[in-house]
């Protein structure tokens, strides 16, 4: 079975052959007495436009039709056939090598997902049918042209997949060198602008890092026609003085790919099958030095600017009000005219996360003002079981009434008096149910408990038993019933206070004073008793020369081993971004 299934193989190469071995020659008879058909002979000594017009004669060359070897020279035909088709008898396709240089390229848009470049677009193809090397053996120069001369011969149909807009560069006439090898090599180089599309992701920004991709793609060939690929030595190659100003190139690579295009994915027109593709993709890093210079570090300013209301009065209203405010329109401006620049994302960026965070805090500080200016206002005073944050929050959000309810289940009552010799009328009031006293706090006595005796005379009085405890401070019926009064000014205040510390001023500290340290005895001096200078030339150049001659040998080594390192690593730098002459060789 596999002896008749190759014997069938060879006999349709054999008869592939034959058949366009009569056509070879039945077109070169047909050339030879065409007398319309310019003759070759003489090659050598045409000029380069006469001898591209004999070559792309529509005699001899069809610009519609991609290349193909058929030259019937003897000993070379079955070679040149059988590598233009393969085993099955199907022509192959047109290798297309592409090589891209980039001279510049624009920052990343990231408001319209898209970034600029100006690049040389290299494309270099073999086409036997303009090799003139065996009509004219001493012509060893290539065939230099612009436009004119690539729009007279067969190019294939490349263009960039991603493009949003390209163009040809140049003034007067279009920037596109053709080259022909007396091989038969075209070379079409292209400087050509184009601004391509990139898909961004800014969850991270402003810490984020983008793959910005080229894609190229055969439009009117696909792979069993042409095949795309990058060359073999420096496919993609950069301006040594190429710049971006926000990003950071950490690397790039290449691929070599077929895209599918059929009746659902017009990709590619009209057109259905499996196209060849070039893509490289870039990896770019942001640069965070002006995003931590221009908004970073004013943010945290503005934050630290609305915390400067803790250290106001809680009554002082106007400049309170006015710093809150200020400081969260200032931010929110400031934010704005960032977010200008980015899209308008659903999901939550790292650069929103800093805003929440600093709008948390101004917010928090204009809530605090309105919470303590809340109770400063207040009258009447309140009772506190102890001096602390729970204590003094809870009281603080308690409602009146339980407080009052809880109060009047107590045996002792806690008041301020102006002095000592009010305490008898004091606390004749409050056995009398008056509890609205209007004189001002500046003493506080606690745990009055009020004792009726009867004098010797029958008169009854008021007394004060300050021993009625026991030395845990409880009742004689066990029941702990100690409370502390403060005023709302006092409250307030101690709200304040500790928000202060916060801000890294701990209680209305200086720096120097925030932490309190142990062990250690200082001494002052007055600046009179003072001297400075004294010694300083005396004792204090022999002193450096000492020093310097004792540490020279620990120090100066690795200086100078890291200079030697520094210039070894610039010189290697520069030789590897220097131009190789043997890559452009080929290049006239």
């Amino acid at each position: 079975m596999l002896g008749f299934m190759y014997l069938n193989r060879s006999k349709a190469i054999f008869l592939t052959l034959l058949i366009l071995t009569i056509q070879c020659r039945t077109v070169l008879a047909a050339i030879e007495f065409d007398e319309e058909c310019p003759s070759l002979t003489n090659a050598s000594s045409l000029q380069q436009s006469q001898l591209i017009q004999r070559l792309t004669h529509v005699c001899r060359y069809d610009r519609l039709e991609r290349p193909i070897d058929l030259q019937c020279q003897t000993g070379r035909l079955i070679t040149r056939i059988i590598a233009e088709y393969s085993e099955a008898g199907e022509r192959l396709p047109v290798k297309v090598k592409a090589r891209i240089y980039i001279y510049y390229m624009q920052n990343l848009n990231s408001d319209l997902l898209q970034f600029k470049m100006q690049a040389l677009l290299q494309l270099s193809f073999l086409d036997s049918r303009l090799a003139y090397q065996q009509y004219a053996p001493a012509r060893k120069e290539n065939i230099l042209g612009q436009k004119h001369l690539s729009e007279r011969l067969w190019l294939p149909h490349i263009f960039f997949a991603n493009e949003r807009e390209s163009g040809i560069l140049g003034t007067d006439e279009k920037d596109v060198l053709t080259s022909i090898s007396p091989e038969g090599r075209i070379i079409i180089s292209t400087r050509l602008q184009a601004t391509l599309y990139c898909w961004m992701n800014f969850k991270k920004f402003p810490f984020d890092e983008q793959f910005c991709s080229t894609i190229l793609e055969s439009w009117m060939y696909n792979t069993t026609e042409l095949v795309l690929e990058w060359e073999e030595n420096s496919p993609i190659s950069f301006n040594p003085d190429l710049r971006l100003t926000e990003y950071n190139m950490q690397r790039f690579w290449i691929n070599e790919s077929a895209v599918n295009s059929d009746g659902v994915n017009l990709r590619h027109g009209a057109f259905s099958g499996n196209y060849s593709s070039l893509s490289f993709t870039m990896n770019l890093n942001r640069e965070i030095g002006f995003y931590l210079m221009d908004y970073f570090l004013p943010s945290m300013m503005i934050v630290a600017i609305s915390w400067v209301s803790f250290w106001l009065q809680a009554d002082a209203s106007p400049p309170r009000i006015m710093l809150g405010t200020s400081t969260m329109l200032s931010f929110i401006t400031l934010s704005s005219s960032q977010s200008k620049t980015l899209p308008k994302v659903s999901y939550i960026k790292v650069s929103e996360v800093w805003f929440l965070g600093c709008t948390f805090f101004i917010f928090g500080s204009l809530v605090e003002f309105a919470f303590v200016n809340t109770i400063w206002r207040r009258k009447e005073n309140i009772e506190l079981k102890k001096v602390n944050s729970k204590y003094i929050i809870k009281s603080t959000l308690t409602p009146r009434p339980s407080r009052r309810q809880m109060g009047l289940n107590n045996q002792s009552r806690t008041r301020s008096c102006s002095s000592l010799d009010n305490i008898v009328s004091s606390t004749e009031s409050v056995a009398n149910g008056n509890t609205n006293q209007s004189f001002n706090n500046y003493l506080t006595v606690h745990n009055l408990p009020i004792i009726t005796t009867q004098s010797v005379d029958g008169t009854s009085e008021h007394i004060i038993n300050l021993e009625n405890k026991d030395s845990n401070g409880l009742n004689p019926g066990g029941e702990n019933t100690t409370f502390t009064t403060m005023t709302p000014q006092e409250i307030a205040m101690w709200i304040d206070r500790q928000n202060m510390r916060l801000t890294s001023i701990l209680n209305g500290q200086h720096f120097g004073n925030l932490a309190k340290v142990h062990g250690i005895v200082t001494y002052k001096l007055s600046p009179f008793e003072q001297r400075a200078f004294a010694g300083a030339i005396k004792n204090g150049l022999p002193n450096v020369f000492r020093r310097i001659r004792s540490n020279v040998f620990i120090v100066a080594p690795p200086f100078v081993i890291g200079y030697l390192v520094y210039n070894m690593v610039e010189a290697r730098h520069h030789h590897l971004t220097r131009k190789n002459p043997a890559e452009f060789a080929n290049d006239e």
